[in-house]
């Protein structure tokens, strides 16, 4: 997916929604659990329910890798019902991946290859030999951890140097020489609100997948004060304060009304 198909769909839809596929088999409502594969047929409802409310769905893979070749067996699953069902949406493989380069061409065949996402997240500590082999792929998109949104972000992301710039403000600076804003975004936690104008200094065009907002207690309103640009450039992330809103057989119903809630404050913004 291009960039202008990505904001065109922002604007079709009227929302810039990521709905995150994090499949807990502990939290699924218990009725799912008599099916062949209970994490598919979870993200299926949730999927079929949502799908005209979001633009995004992001699979956590350690939620499938858990279970090993049942888990990854439900995500390809998950992925290829979105791609041939809804291939409006834009899929990201939430992995964190990051190694040398010849790991990392591994990492990005497996994801943008076999498994046909249109992104993957990439934790840039290692540098740029080991951001670039992800970015050799045509119409693909690398999503860099930026600014996370845990309380662990404090021990290295604010370091500063002499000047008083922070660690996260070079590593978004030096990664955005690496690839344009057709092809590069960054994590960027809403919860780090406050943040971000400092931030769209640094990266005022590429595009900031936000998690954090609902039940991290992170801000809808902030967030698109202080990040939002030309092109809206934001992905909002909301994992368990949508797809866990119930636990009945009615959880989908109750999902799509809590993707609905956010979709309409999204329009009004738009």
């Amino acid at each position: 997916m291009t960039r202008e198909q990505l904001v065109s769909e922002i604007r079709r839809k009227k929302s810039f929604l990521c709905i995150g596929l994090d499949a807990d088999i502990t939290k699924i409502p218990q009725h799912l659990l008599e099916e062949e594969d209970p994490l598919f047929a979870f993200n299926k409802e949730i999927i079929d329910a949502t799908h005209n409310l979001c633009v995004a769905y992001k699979p956590n893979t350690a939620f499938y890798e858990a279970h090993g070749v049942k888990g990854w067996i439900s995500l390809e699953k998950t992925i290829n019902y979105i791609n041939k069902k809804y291939p409006e949406i834009f899929t990201i493989a939430d992995a964190k991946r990051g190694d040398i380069g010849n790991t990392s061409k591994m990492y990005a065949k497996a994801f943008f290859e076999d498994l046909k996402f249109d992104s993957v997240t990439v934790a840039p500590y290692m540098g740029s030999d080991s951001v670039k082999p992800f970015l050799e792929f045509r119409n693909k998109w690398v999503i860099l951890l930026g600014l996370t949104s845990n309380q662990g972000a404090y021990d290295f992301q604010f370091i500063k140097d002499a000047d008083g710039k922070e660690l996260n403000q070079h590593v978004m600076e030096k990664a955005s020489a690496w690839a344009n804003e057709e092809q590069l975004m960054f994590v960027v936690g809403a919860t780090k609100a406050e943040y971000l104008s400092e931030i769209r200094k640094v990266i005022p065009n590429h595009f900031l997948l936000v998690p954090g907002v609902g039940a991290q207690g992170g801000s809808l309103s902030d967030v698109v004060q202080f990040g939002k640009n030309k092109d809206i450039g934001l992905l909002i992330n909301s994992s368990r304060g949508i797809i866990y809103a119930d636990n009945s057989i009615e959880f989908a119903n109750i999902a799509r009304a809590k993707a609905l809630e956010i979709q309409q404050e999204m329009g009004g913004y738009i």
